[in-house]
């Protein structure tokens, strides 16, 4: 008797082990004294999922850790900003041309951060920002491509984020996105691993809710990269992805794949019309 109990109380924990309902705050999120888009009307194409609202990721978040992404100088995801403006202004490669040779300066780039992944017409295919990076280090500058999710990477996405920060998300999802899209959601919807989990399993169907003593968000990448404290260093969006499968036992799909190069379009677009906040930081 006292194995089937036991048994019954592990198959409980497998198929529902979020617990202890909590939600997301009130609170404004206002970086720098610029107030950020944190809560609003999901887009239209979310109508079928129920969420009427969408939030960041940041509303789910302790107090003290929400303070940290408020302030500049508080915000440890700044340290790798800084590491990418000299990464910028550094001359490398066979063309012997640095990020400055074609860019006025950072600043040049406000608003791409917002609008990736993104379908490059020339080279049909679509690209995330990540891939551009490397587009822009092979091809304009003959240097070596970074590291999908490396360090340096990570780094130059968080400068680029910081143009963008406060402007809305707007993935485009029509056109040669929409085959993309579609992959996204079928991905972002199909059970995986020994848990048998989704991502809509957690983000859509349980967020507010505790797992691991943490709240689930909405799963809103808005803010990556993100200075996650408890890997005490930023992390790129296929790294958390591959993170989030790995969790469920399952054999992950590699950064910068066709998969998670979807599913990145796919969630995006599930946050379009809140504010870019990279870089953020969560716990």
């Amino acid at each position: 008797m006292k194995y089937k109990a036991m048994t019954a109380f592990a198959a409980l924990a497998i198929s529902a082990p979020m617990l202890f309902a909590g939600g997301a705050d009130d609170d404004t999120l206002s970086i720098d004294g610029e107030v950020m888009i944190s809560k609003t009307a999901a887009p239209a194409h979310m109508a079928e999922t129920g969420i009427d609202t969408i939030i960041s990721g940041w509303h789910f978040r302790e107090d003290d850790t929400q303070a940290m992404q408020t302030d500049t100088f508080d915000n440890p995801g700044m340290i790798a900003v800084d590491q990418a403006i000299d990464a910028w202004n550094t001359v490398e490669g066979t063309a012997e041309k640095s990020c400055a040779s074609c860019h006025e300066g950072p600043e040049s780039l406000a608003g791409v951060r917002a609008v990736y992944p993104k379908w490059n017409a020339e080279a049909g295919e679509m690209r995330t920002l990540a891939m551009q990076v490397n587009n822009c280090r092979t091809e304009q500058m003959g240097a070596e491509a970074y590291k999908y999710d490396g360090a340096q990477m990570t780094a130059m996405e968080a400068l680029i984020s910081v143009q963008s920060r406060g402007m809305p998300v707007n993935v485009a999802i029509d056109g040669p996105a929409a085959e993309y899209y579609e992959k996204g959601k079928e991905i972002y919807y199909t059970r995986y691993g020994q848990l048998e989990l989704s991502c809509a399993n957690c983000h859509e169907q349980n967020y507010g809710n505790y797992i691991r003593a943490d709240h689930l968000s909405q799963g809103q990448i808005n803010g990556f990269p993100t200075y996650r404290l408890k890997n005490a260093g930023l992390v790129q969006t296929h790294n958390r992805f591959r993170g989030c499968i790995r969790d469920t036992r399952a054999e992950t799909f590699a950064v910068g794949s066709p998969e998670f190069i979807a599913l990145e379009v796919y969630v995006a677009s599930r946050g379009n019309g809140l504010s870019v906040e990279g870089p953020s930081v969560r716990q």
